[in-house]
Parts: C-alpha cells; structure tokens; sequence
C-alpha cells in the first residue's frame, strides 16, 4: 500500500486506512499526509520510522479510548453496587468525617489540648467561685455597714411618708427590718 494514499490524520476516524482521491485534487499536498512540508520530518528520521511511530500512536490512543471506556463501565458499576448496598455518597461522607473525628480524638495534639483546656476550666471555676463568696462577703459587710443602715432608714422614711400608714399594713412593724427590706 502506497504511504501517501493513507490518512495519518491522527484525529481521522479513518486513520491508517486508504484515502479514496476524486482525481481533480490529486497533486495538491494534503494537510496531514507524508511529505507536507507544513509538517516536516523530525531531524534524523525516516518517512519509515514516522510512520512507524504514528503506527504505535494510533495504537495507544485506541487503548486510551478502551481503558476509559472500561473505566467508566466499572465507576458506573461501582456506583450501582454502593446503590444496592445504601451507601449513598452522604453515608459516606458521615462515615468518612466520623473515622476522622475519631482520628483526631485519638491523636495527641487532641489529647493534650483537651487536658490543657480542662484544667483552664477548673481553674476558672474556682476563681469564678472565690470571686463570688467575695463579693457575697463585701455586699454583706457594706449592707451591715452604719452607711448602709442610715441610707435604708431614710429610704424607709421616705416610703412612710410618700404612701403613709396604708403601705405597711402586711408588715408587723412601722419601720425595715432585715427579714423585710423597704425593696
């Protein structure tokens, strides 16, 4: 078979098979065929050996093509068996971020953070809790305070005679006591 009657166009279907001519365009070089000068020979290398490797290329793109072509067939038959598992791609999300939290739980970075932040926490709660009683001490002091009784014995006045006798009929007594704060 004459090599300048074959399609080399790598992106032919026909590739590597003869090319029927229509007589009219027969001397006029074709973009793709031996010879074009567009499209010269690498250095060193023979119209033979060319045509060798773009034998060899025709045949690897074909395996390509059939390898994705398989591939594909076993994504999709992957798929349709997690399908009929129920595995759906949200299980195995979940699965995916729960082995990973259970990663991180393990790992000692976490463990030592987790101690770390305990121990800030129980330190925290005892200082929450001694300013607490501190502060329960000082208001108890200052309303024991002689400031703190004269200021609550006007307050009681004033409420006397702001609402008069009627506002402590409840109360055993006309004037505040600690049991019965005027507030």
């Amino acid at each position: 078979m004459d090599p300048v009657a074959q399609d080399v166009n790598l992106n032919s279907p026909n590739k590597g098979l003869p090319v029927e001519h229509s007589g009219g365009l027969d001397g006029f070089p074709v973009e793709g065929t031996l010879g074009n000068p567009g499209n010269p020979l690498p250095p060193g290398l023979t119209e033979e050996e060319a045509e060798e490797l773009r034998s060899e290329l025709a045949k690897v793109e074909d395996e390509i093509g059939t390898l994705r072509q398989v591939l594909s067939a076993k994504e999709r038959h992957a798929t349709e068996l997690k399908r009929k598992l129920g595995l759906s791609p949200l299980n195995e999300l979940k699965q995916n971020l729960s082995k990973s939290w259970q990663d991180v739980q393990t790992s000692n970075a976490y463990k030592k953070t987790q101690e770390t932040l305990s121990q800030a926490g129980q330190k925290t709660s005892a200082a929450l809790t001694t300013m607490g009683s501190a502060i329960s001490r000082k208001l108890g002091d200052m309303r024991n305070s002689a400031t703190f009784k004269s200021f609550e014995d006007k307050v009681g006045n004033l409420k006397y005679k702001v609402v008069g006798p009627r506002g402590d009929e409840g109360m055993n007594s006309t004037s505040p006591t600690q049991e019965n704060p005027p507030f």
